[in-house]
């Protein structure tokens, strides 16, 4: 889970068993993408790694290609299409997303569904902190941050044609049994006190008021493209996890920075964020509640420690992969060394709700 920029930005050439032909793709373009004049040349970025992520330059100017991974995929997994409709829909109010140039459905072209968006310039953060700028401007960047998500939530899903984005309503009690059966199916994985409790406890200590608006589900610093100089957001990536669900469960997950470890997930955990000029937690969502016009989140430690139960069951599931020999990724064994972490960091958010 490397959020370095060493680790994802910047373009390579194409890595081996990725690669297509970039004929029948340049004839596409020029059939659907305006303007579009070749030749044709491909990259990728070395992020996007669960949907393969390429740069494409021509005479026309530089677009980026999102596509499905190839092999045995889950189902319902690598939803290129939903991604492709979420931003054309959400870009159509202004909300910052990249303009879609156009979605091709056809696996010949390329052999997976892919679509074809513009190129936005910018500034990624990789870093929570924001420690690249001056302590001065740190703050400005970090409401931007919270304006946008808000703007996110207030956005009526009917009214942009996402009314049928996802399931709507009982949403936390969806979320907990999906993770609770997969914790419990993976027995290799073994079992864990914390984890145990966690799921005898956030079933019964769910807030009231149910609400659905659409959610980004992965809202971080690294997913969002910042104008060069401003403390603008130009664009928010990655929208695999969007669906129809609880907003102060995307909010809490985006928040999970003031108490993430870093070597997780760009985090803070074990830093003041008042040395760093940022806000506090307090202030942050004091933010969102007066960005989305809240008098104030009851019980929010719940979705903190709903938010920590997740990722951990999330880990579990590398776990019971590693032990079986199945992970794919060389890093995984190391990754596990965060689970206990985790487990911690939402017995703490659970034990301040109790």
């Amino acid at each position: 889970m490397s959020t370095g920029a060493e680790a994802n930005a910047g373009v390579m050439p194409v890595r081996a068993g990725f690669g297509f032909a970039v004929e029948p793709l340049a004839r596409w373009m020029a059939e659907h993408v305006a303007g579009f004049e070749g030749p044709l040349e491909v990259l990728q970025f070395k992020g996007g790694q669960s949907n393969p992520t390429f740069m494409l330059r021509a005479k026309s100017g530089e677009y980026v290609l999102r596509r499905k991974p190839g092999g045995q995929l889950a189902k319902g997994a690598h939803a290129i299409d939903r991604e492709a409709r979420v931003l054309s829909a959400l870009g159509k109010v202004g909300f910052p997303v990249a303009q879609v140039h156009g979605l091709c459905l056809d696996e010949s072209v390329i052999g997976s569904i892919f679509f074809v968006m513009e190129m936005v310039e910018g500034r990624i953060f990789w870093d929570a902190s924001f420690s690249e700028l001056p302590a001065s401007e740190r703050a400005a960047y970090f409401m931007e941050m919270n304006r946008v998500l808000a703007q996110l939530h207030g956005i009526d899903p009917d009214a942009v044609g996402l009314g049928d984005y996802g399931r709507s309503g009982n949403y936390f009690e969806r979320q907990i049994g999906r993770w609770t059966k997969s914790y419990l199916a993976d027995i290799d994985a073994g079992r864990d006190a914390v984890m145990d409790r966690l799921i005898e406890w956030l079933p019964t200590a769910i807030p009231d008021g149910d609400e659905s608006t659409i959610v980004h589900g992965d809202f971080r610093c690294d997913n969002l493209i910042f104008h060069p100089t401003e403390p603008r957001v130009l664009a928010v990536l990655d929208w695999e996890l969007s669906t129809l669900g609880h907003p102060l469960a995307d909010f809490a997950y985006h928040a999970l920075m003031y108490r993430m470890p870093p070597q997780i997930v760009a985090g803070l955990d074990g830093v003041d964020p008042t040395t760093l000029s940022l806000p506090t937690e307090a202030e942050y969502i004091a933010a969102y509640c007066a960005n989305t016009g809240r008098t104030g989140i009851p019980n929010y430690d719940f979705y903190i420690a709903f938010n920590f139960f997740r990722m951990a069951a999330i880990f579990h599931g590398i776990k019971g992969r590693v032990a079986r020999g199945q992970a794919s990724s060389a890093h995984a064994a190391d990754r596990l060394g965060a689970y206990p972490r985790l487990l911690e960091l939402a017995q703490e958010a659970m034990d301040a709700c109790t």
